[in-house]
């Protein structure tokens, strides 16, 4: 913040302001002025040392000690003359002619793939490249951003050390059209990148980690997308309010958006748009590669409590997410799951029907919820909540009763982690593809133990669907099935009740159980 950086101890809450550290290179001198600084200055960490970061005011400062000294690794970068445009309009004056140097760095992007490389953008409009760690630095500005450009976000390739991407906002200027720039050699040459984009100025541009020329930009107004590093833009918004975006940023496999005034927004699970392609749209039927899936459970005591007068946003589904497309409607859908030795462990099909209540009488949070499979045409997103096939029973007393926010108890057991197949099947024909299920790593519970706790539930879950195929005929016999069945259910609740290793006493009831 306009130069003044704190740092947090998370461990002991302690905070200190850096500005106390004496240093001959201490940039946050107020008294001096003599480096000017930007309100939201840039304070980036380098991809490669996770000791090293910098921080951006008219020059570029490093650290790698925590802040305890910085070095100046750069000089002024911004503009030391400028032109008065017509936008300023009956403000002109002749004090702004004369006005002091007022640029800084508004934008930092340090290489992915060489650490002496470093990219700088300036709210003057100047871009700037070093290759030597800032002994030395070149003016690569494009010759159509001109003085009161804002190089609003740059952003240095995964791929390529010579190509960069920047986001020039000419707002100022009464330029309300889009403005993306790319280069692919270091600066020496720079192109605009804007068709399909609307007039909207653009504030953000970033390059998906994991796929090459996949390009995500925000404007003003909305989110965009480009599969063919920026050669064509599309539409990303959804349901997102019109809204500035100011920085987006990929986190794995989500794009998590920064707005001016709308809160954060999240797209969930973008592995689709680093799959898609000419050829596979073109497809009937897509069945995606499903992102690596967290087995986590749902905690009424560990989750972050919430007051009601707080707003909050939705959580992405638990479960391994499926994603699908069809290219016209289907008469029936058909999911299965399989576990790595090709045993059949959940199936879905579009004819499902949703679990409903037994009875008037039974509160609406004792329904289990059910996902149907969609057979219409569209993009299509599905949750395998890592079970197997439930049984089709209500439980006796479900947590649920208890804890009213939380689901029912599940009737079966979780999977165990490991390689699953998702097998697809769209009016007769199908597809596959494998994806790998993996333990929360909070469990510290081992992969033994586990197997046991599984094995044992298993064999539990096995016995109660042959008590619900049983009819017994007298009331004495319906008497002691109903029993036999509530032993079960409370043997397979305290199994399945946590991740932790089965005891010794529910190996023997699990036991006892399965014999009866």
């Amino acid at each position: 913040y306009q130069g003044q950086i704190d740092v947090l101890d998370r461990r002991t809450g302690e905070v200190k302001d850096l500005q106390e550290y004496p240093s001959t290179n201490l940039a946050f001198a107020p008294k001096k002025m003599k480096y000017r600084f930007n309100w939201n200055a840039p304070l980036i960490n380098s991809p490669h040392d996770p000791k090293t970061m910098y921080h951006a005011g008219n020059v570029l400062f490093k650290t790698r000690d925590g802040g305890l000294n910085w070095s100046v690794i750069s000089p002024d970068l911004s503009r030391s003359a400028w032109d008065i445009p017509a936008s300023v309009g009956v403000f002109t004056s002749e004090q702004m002619k004369t006005m002091p140097r007022r640029g800084v760095i508004y934008t930092v992007a340090p290489s992915f793939k060489d650490s002496n490389t470093i990219w700088c953008g300036t709210d003057d409009g100047l871009i700037h490249v070093t290759r030597n760690g800032g002994k030395q630095w070149m003016d690569v500005t494009p010759s159509s951003i001109t003085s009161w450009s804002k190089v609003s976000l740059m952003e240095a390739s995964h791929f390529d050390v010579n190509t960069a991407y920047a986001a020039v906002n000419r707002i100022r200027l009464d330029d309300m059209k889009p403005h993306v720039y790319k280069t692919h050699d270091g600066g020496k040459t720079w192109k605009e990148i804007v068709q399909g984009l609307p007039d909207d100025p653009i504030n953000t541009v970033r390059e998906d980690p994991v796929r090459k020329g996949l390009l995500y930009a925000g404007s003003e107004r909305a989110v965009y997308v480009s599969f063919d590093d920026g050669e064509h833009w599309q539409s990303l918004r959804l349901n997102m309010p019109a809204t500035s975006i100011r920085d987006l940023v990929i986190k794995d496999d989500d794009i998590v958006v920064g707005t001016h005034g709308r809160s954060f927004w999240i797209l969930d699970d973008i592995t689709p748009l680093r799959q898609i392609s000419s050829a596979l749209s073109g497809q009937p039927v897509i069945l995606y590669k499903p992102q690596q899936a967290w087995r986590v459970r749902w905690s009424t005591y560990t989750d972050t409590p919430v007051p009601q007068e707080e707003p909050a946003g939705e959580n992405p589904p638990d479960g391994a997410v499926i994603n699908y497309h069809l290219s016209a409607n289907a008469s029936q859908v058909k999911l299965e799951i399989l576990d790595s030795k090709g045993k059949l462990v959940r199936t879905y099909t579009s004819n499902d029907k949703p679990y409903t209540k037994p009875q008037d009488n039974v509160p609406d949070y004792w329904v289990r919820p059910q996902q149907i499979l969609s057979a219409k045409a569209g993009a299509h997103r599905f949750s395998w909540d890592m079970h197997y096939d439930p049984l089709d029973i209500e439980p006796t007393f479900p947590i649920s009763a208890v804890y009213k926010n939380t689901p029912p108890d599940p009737t079966s057991p979780w999977v165990m982690p490991g390689t699953y197949t998702a097998r697809l099947t769209v009016d007769g024909k199908m597809q596959t593809q494998t994806f790998v299920v993996k333990m929360d790593p909070r469990v510290k519970t081992s992969l033994k133990d586990l197997q046991a706790q599984h094995d044992l539930s298993l064999a539990v879950y096995e016995h109660r669907k042959l008590l619900l195929s049983q009819r017994p005929g007298s009331e004495e016999e319906k008497r002691q099935h109903a029993a036999k069945l509530s032993r079960s259910e409370r043997v397979f609740d305290m199994l399945q009740g946590s991740d932790m290793p089965p005891t010794a006493a529910m190996f023997q009831a699990a036991l006892e159980t399965t014999k009866r």
